[in-house]
């Protein structure tokens, strides 16, 4: 049975009419280029929606190049196997272009939900659509009126997203609810390691660049990149990787390895406006994050860092009480 649809706001259920879903009170959200839509259309999350429409297939793992980065990463920080997921229903948040839907998509049998408040949607049903649409159902929708009941889901994942979500605990908390008692949520997110942690170009520029014009800011770094490059990677050799905090580039070590100069820098371009263009951007303390999870009704079963091929990652998995 696939999980019903609901009014995030009434939770009253939705059916299809043409080119809409509707409830029992005519409320109508429409679908838009094949993809349900719900909530305001212009939101916080706009940068995102510009970057993985521009930058749709930049971090997807290669064809036929397994395991890639991304399914590595994602096995990694889940602690899940292919296998595991096979007929579960499978809550993905913030997708963004995809790239961990392609994982599950390709990789394993689960029914995939996925939900992106951004436009970034269509830039993920334009890369995963085809791949198994009998198990893929995208939404766009706010991680706070997702439309579906709570108690849905086997599996809840959220990686790359909270800290860019207004009210982290309550993120978590959203996320929680949608899982069935039993069910595993696992997150990754930005990390506090100390005070030095916003003693960086990234915090000190970020209350200037989230507020320009997307565009202009794009064209900034594009304009830029080649030089930030070559900066980084002379401190890098030179030992002083640690000033490299300093510049106003995403940090390359993150980067696969397997990347050619090309793709470098295009990861380079992307991922340097990924830290600069958002509105919100929260790190949090592993153990705070472990303590919201319990404060929402989960029993934490790993709160910690865990190495993948793209760096270090904070990771909580819990699972519902």
């Amino acid at each position: 049975m696939p999980v019903p649809l609901v009014n995030p706001t009434t939770g009253k259920s939705l059916s299809f009419d043409g080119d809409a879903l509707t409830d029992e009170d005519g409320t109508h959200f429409p679908i838009v280029g094949g993809v349900p839509r719900f909530g305001e259309v212009d939101n916080y999350t706009g940068s995102f929606g510009t970057q993985w429409n521009i930058f749709r297939e930049t971090q997807l793992d290669a064809p036929g190049v397994k395991p890639g980065p991304t399914e590595q990463r994602f096995f990694a920080e889940t602690g899940w196997g292919p296998k595991d997921l096979a007929g579960l229903d499978v809550l993905e948040v913030g997708s963004g272009a995809g790239r961990f839907s392609q994982v599950v998509l390709s990789r394993t049998g689960a029914n995939l939900y996925s939900v992106d408040y951004s436009t970034a949607v269509e830039a993920n049903l334009a890369n995963n659509g085809a791949i198994a649409p009998e198990r893929f159902h995208l939404f766009q929708a706010s991680i706070y009126e997702m439309p579906f009941p709570d108690n849905s889901f086997d599996k809840v994942f959220c990686l790359g997203v909270l800290q860019h979500t207004p009210d982290f605990e309550q993120s978590v908390q959203s996320l929680v609810r949608k899982v069935k008692t039993g069910g595993e949520i696992v997150v990754d997110f930005y990390r506090i390691r100390g005070f030095w942690t916003r003693i960086s170009a990234k915090y000190l520029l970020r209350p200037i660049t989230r507020r320009m014009p997307q565009e202009r800011l794009l064209r900034a770094i594009e304009r830029h990149i080649g030089w930030l490059i070559k900066a980084h990677e002379g401190l890098t050799r030179l030992g002083l990787g640690a000033l490299t905090r300093f510049l106003p580039i995403v940090d390359l070590r993150t980067f696969p390895p397997s990347l050619t100069a090309e793709q470098r820098r295009e990861w380079a371009v992307l991922d340097t406006f990924d830290i600069y263009s958002p509105e919100y951007d929260n790190p949090q303390r592993i153990a705070d994050v472990a303590d919201m999870f319990r404060r929402s009704g989960a029993d934490v079963t790993f709160a910690g860092a865990i190495e993948t091929v793209t760096g270090s990652a904070a990771v909580v998995r819990a699972v519902r009480l």
